[in-house]
């Protein structure tokens, strides 16, 4: 177990008490209603997953109950930083040394992908 600290109680609580809500800083579209289907389903549903750093919003579920974001590193689980929805993280993501970036797996291959699968 570890200790995250919670950036609206100001206190390192166990780990227990928080819940990952997936990737954080998605903007919502400006007009949903002119987004097309796919522009739609590609909001509601596919994330980044990368190896490395990775912004998280996560909310303190056992205690104040309130969303805020996690800077962690997928490679380590190590959480290099909490701070509050609507300010900016002060870790970015960087490819390892020597490594191109990785990217998404484009939509049209995931697409591609499930119709090849036979249920």
């Amino acid at each position: 177990m570890f200790l995250i600290y919670c950036p609206h109680c100001e206190e390192l609580r166990e780990e227990e008490e928080f819940h990952p809500k997936g990737q954080a800083h998605i903007a919502r579209p400006e007009n949903p209603e002119a987004c097309s289907d796919e522009q739609w389903g590609d909001y509601l549903f596919f994330r980044d997953n990368p190896r490395g750093i990775h912004h998280e919003l996560w909310v303190h579920a056992v205690g104040c109950r309130k969303f805020f974001n996690v800077t962690r590193n997928t490679v380590s689980y190590e959480i290099l930083e909490t701070y509050r929805i609507g300010e900016q993280p002060r870790f970015t993501a960087e490819p390892p040394e020597g490594r191109p970036a990785e990217s998404v797996v484009p939509r049209a291959e995931v697409v591609e992908r499930q119709e090849g699968v036979k249920a």
